[in-house]
This record gives C-alpha cells, structure tokens and sequence, in this order.
C-alpha cells in the first residue's frame, strides 16, 4: 500500500467526521502517512486525500526526496501552526493543552483515527515484522547456548542487544528484560547485576527493530534442571499460550482470545499470578492497538499482527512468560517468531 492510498482511506474517515482536515502531530503517525521518519513535522490531511507536509530545515532535504508524492512541502519550525487551517481538526491525544491553546484552543480535536488504520498493515509492513522476527530468533540462538551461572542479568541482555545490531537490527525495539531466578515474578523486570545460578528460570523479553517496525519475544528458559514447580507452570503457561494462538482469527473478540489463554492458568489455581493482558498489536510501536485483555473490546481484522504473552508469575520464587509475534491470516495465524517454545535446559 503506497503512503497516497494510507492518506485516501485517512480521508474517508475525516469526511466521515465532518471536518475539512487532519491536523496530524504525532510523530509515528506522520511517518505512516508520509514516510518521513523526523522529530519535528507534521502533516495535514485533507478531507479530499490531498495533504501538504511541514518539517524544518533539518528534514527538509530527506522530505523532498522521500516523499515525492506529497502535493505540498513546506518548511516551517513551528510545523503545527504552518499548517492549521480553517475548521481542521487536531489529533487530541498528542497535542498538549498549552500548544491547543497557543493555537487557537478551538479546533475540533479528535482521537485515534490513524491508530485505528494502522491496526491492520499491509505485506510490505508485514514482510519488515518478519525481517524483525527472523533477528530476533537468530539473536537469541546465538545468545541463549552461551548462557552460563555467574552471567548477570545486564551482561545477557548486552549480549541479545549487540547481536540483533550484528545481524542488522536497526537497533533494539525496547529496553530488554532479562529476569532471572526471584526477579522472574516481575513481569517488567529491569535487568540488574544479579549473577544468574543453576536452578534458576531466566525470562528473557526482547525484540529487533527493523526498518521502523518492531519484533516481540519472550522465552523463559532454566538454567539446569528444572525443579518440580518450575516445570509445572512452564508447561501450563505453554498450553496457555497456545490456546491463545489457536484463538486467533479474524472476528475474534479481544475478550475471548484472553479468555482463551486466562481460564487455562485461573483453572490451574494461578488467576492471581497472571495480571496483565495477553497480548497487543505491534508495528511502528512496540505497544500499539489492538489490545487482548478481559476488558478489552473490539474484533480483529485480517492481517493483524499481535502479541500473544501469558505468564505465571510467583511472588519470591519466579516466573514464566512465552511470547510470540504473529499475524492474523483468514486460514489461521502466521507465526512470525519461530524460535522453540519447549522448556531449554541449559
């Protein structure tokens, strides 16, 4: 889908809101409407599909030569007020109470209209979330077999971070989690100089970010035998994860592929110990919409991609938490990181 067709069906839904125009700030937005990828810019969005983008002299050059298809270019360093224009809309959930003001504090102000485009992507954005997931998984191929006691938690996630770079990662797609032992029942543990021992579990959650988009994976993996206890919620979490993949498919609800997953550990006796939710979109953000949880709405569509993360997390004693990145396909999910979900002992 070329960055013209993204803008057209951005259209459709501003007419639909009655308003001539989108002013759009939000920087990750503007970067799917236009390709322009910059800290300073803007774009705004007629109901008719034509759009004029502003950025400053910085991007101005890249502008120019990246995003050919615009109608309008303009530089400007205050890009919000270059381009408000009479009866435009503003995305209310970026711009502050002081700008909003500033300009004018009139505008009507909407919420979420590009988010809820960018939900569904398509195989180009696809085909980078793949690229992202096969780092990913290489990463933590070359990584995991190295693990030894006296490694600490920093030390392994430096190790997973300098080889997805290695293997042509943009750089991480988010400050990874390394958990091990007791620190595995924090489900968003920062790494720290804790040396890792034999019977520990290490959750490791980490992903690539490949040309803009943003790979997700967790494996929970034991450092010699397990115990009894350990082996028991790994293999549960496992089911459970699975269950939620299997419920993946376009018109589920986001409530009931949680449910899939969630009546699995709460019949299991471990409700309490699985507190977020399931799962969450990803793409240009490592947390973008939809979102699994048992008090989320709405279906999903085709070609979605989305996490799937239960976890079993035990107060002083550790946790488990398997993750996968997939896409939802009319013919069941296409899983896009590959690496094994069977307990590693290491």
């Amino acid at each position: 889908m070329t960055y013209a067709e993204r803008r057209r069906r951005l259209a459709a839904g501003i007419a639909a809101q009655d308003v001539p125009a989108l002013l759009v700030t939000r920087a990750v937005n503007v970067r799917y409407l236009t390709g322009l990828a910059s800290s300073n810019a803007a774009v705004l969005v007629r109901a008719d599909g034509t759009a004029t983008l502003a950025t400053d002299a910085r991007y101005l050059t890249t502008a120019r030569q990246n995003c050919a298809d615009l109608e309008e270019i303009v530089q400007a360093r205050d890009v919000a007020a270059a381009l408000l224009g009479p009866g435009a809309a503003v995305e209310a959930h970026d711009m502050t109470v002081a700008d909003y003001r500033r300009l004018g504090g009139d505008m009507p102000a909407l919420t979420g209209l590009v988010e809820g485009l960018r939900t569904v992507k398509d195989e180009t954005e696809i085909a980078a979330l793949r690229r992202a997931c096969a780092v990913t998984d290489e990463a933590f191929a070359q990584v995991v077999s190295g693990i030894a006691p006296g490694d600490t938690e920093r030390e392994i996630a430096r190790r997973l971070e300098f080889r997805m770079m290695e293997l042509g990662a943009d750089q991480p797609a988010f400050a990874t989690i390394v958990a091990s032992g007791p620190n595995g029942a924090v489900p968003h543990h920062a790494p720290t100089d804790r040396p890792v021992e034999r019977g520990d579990l290490i959750t490791m959650d980490f992903g690539a970010l490949c040309e803009g988009y943003h790979a997700d994976m967790t494996r929970t993996v034991a450092l010699g035998p397990p115990a009894g206890w350990q082996r028991e919620i790994y293999d549960l979490v496992r089911q459970a994860q699975r269950a939620g993949r299997h419920a993946l498919r376009p018109g589920a609800t986001a409530h009931e592929i949680d449910a899939a997953a969630r009546d699995l550990i709460a019949g299991a006796g471990h409700a309490e110990h699985f507190e977020h939710g399931l799962g969450h979109g990803v793409g240009l953000e490592i947390h973008e919409l939809p979102f699994l949880g048992p008090d989320r709405t709405g279906r999903l569509e085709d070609r979605v991609p989305i996490t799937v993360e239960p976890g079993v997390y035990l107060p002083g004693k550790g946790g488990v938490r398997i993750e996968d990145t997939l896409v939802t396909r009319a013919d069941g999910p296409e899983l896009l990181t590959l690496t094994t979900k069977e307990l590693l002992v290491l």
